[in-house]
């Protein structure tokens, strides 16, 4: 029998760990792509790679928060964290959608036009390119800090009921026989 996957609103935390990872790694490519002079576009294309699923990801990390909030338990301050949480959320997928946008048109647009940028210029823009990346990782630290105090300050989870077959834990069980 197959494990029973858990609703939309339950994989929030799963999802919120991969856009994170992918976007906090993505930096070294970038410095691999600046780095390695003619060989750049294997490391920059990885680079954009990860730049994309990590702005997918957070896009479901975003919709699958978006309906867990609507399960939490509300008091005026996990409103208040919460609302900040969404509000660095929207803006992050602005921001890392425009990223991404801007760098895959860094790479594919000396391509199309069979014109390799000066060395100065493809080092200028890349280096500019990693500053502006690296600023705006920024914003997903005060996303994950939102979302780490919904959890570890105000005690909010992700709601799931059990899975078919499995008890309810000890203190669910004598709750429901009152």
């Amino acid at each position: 029998m197959f494990p029973v996957l858990p609703p939309w609103a339950g994989v929030h935390p799963l999802l919120v760990h991969f856009p994170i990872a992918l976007l906090f790694t993505t930096p070294a490519f970038l410095v691999l792509a600046l780095l390695m002079g003619r060989r750049h576009r294997v490391w920059a294309f990885a680079a954009l790679l990860m730049l994309f699923l990590g702005t997918v990801g957070i896009f479901m990390a975003a919709s699958s928060g978006e309906a867990a909030g609507k399960l939490a338990e509300r008091s005026p301050e996990i409103n208040a964290v919460l609302e900040r949480h969404e509000h660095l959320a929207e803006t992050a997928q602005v921001i890392f959608s425009g990223l991404a946008l801007a760098f895959a048109a860094l790479i594919i647009v000396p391509i199309a036009l069979k014109r390799e940028l000066p060395r100065w210029a493809h080092a200028s823009a890349h280096t500019l390119f990693l500053v502006v990346f690296i600023g705006a990782l920024g914003f997903l630290v005060q996303i994950a800090h939102q979302g780490g105090r919904l959890v570890h300050q105000f005690g909010v989870h992700a709601l799931m009921a059990p899975t078919p077959g499995e008890a309810l834990p000890p203190a669910r069980v004598e709750q429901d026989r009152d």
